[in-house]
């Protein structure tokens, strides 16, 4: 459960920025993106392949 602290006299719309951030950070929306589509496990690991591959090369290129 998220709880935002409102101080005395603190505009609303703040206190909704604070909790959207708050929100934001938990990661509830991005885990339930993940959830709402199945990826088979050969493609996860494809993906994390590519991604090594593309890191590799970056720190390649800066060295």
């Amino acid at each position: 459960m998220i709880i935002v602290p409102v101080k005395e006299g603190e505009n609303i719309e703040k206190a909704l920025k604070k909790f959207k951030r708050k929100f934001e950070k938990t990661g509830v929306t991005k885990e339930l993106r993940e959830r709402q589509a199945f990826t088979k496990p050969s493609i996860e690991k494809r993906k994390q392949k590519v991604h090594a591959v593309y890191v590799q090369k970056l720190q390649q290129a800066v060295d």
